[in-house]
């Protein structure tokens, strides 16, 4: 039996070069980090593998570089692909972000696949 589906937004929410925090779970804290390059969505969980246990975020919804090329962690200053998730700068090299499942329907609307967002 799958876990339902979550819904995080509307991808015309989530403008090309953006990215977005969400709380899928209602824990008060962001948990889901999600990125739009064009047509393509990234989802991670908000959670640096430096230490497994620090969000992302140096305040909600700010996970991109200035030239947003890249996710930062606000904590330790890694760098993280976004396409992928690997690390490419600080203490978390050779480390990689969490992907979890994320589809768009055809009205639009962003799902969390919660089968891959609740696996360790």
């Amino acid at each position: 039996m799958h876990a339902p589906r979550l819904r995080l937004c509307r991808l015309d929410e989530l403008a090309d070069g953006e990215a977005r925090g969400f709380d899928p779970l209602g824990h008060g804290q962001d948990s889901v980090l999600l990125v739009r390059q064009g047509a393509r969505l990234h989802a991670y969980r908000d959670l640096c593998p430096h230490y497994g246990d620090t969000p992302m975020a140096w305040r909600r919804h700010a996970y991109l570089n200035a030239e947003r090329s890249h996710i930062v962690c606000a904590a330790h200053g890694a760098w993280f692909e976004i396409d992928g998730g690997a690390c490419i700068r600080g203490p978390c090299l050779g480390q990689s972000l969490t992907p979890v499942g994320v589809s768009v329907d055809a009205e639009g609307d962003v799902w969390l696949d919660s089968d891959t967002f609740n696996q360790p």
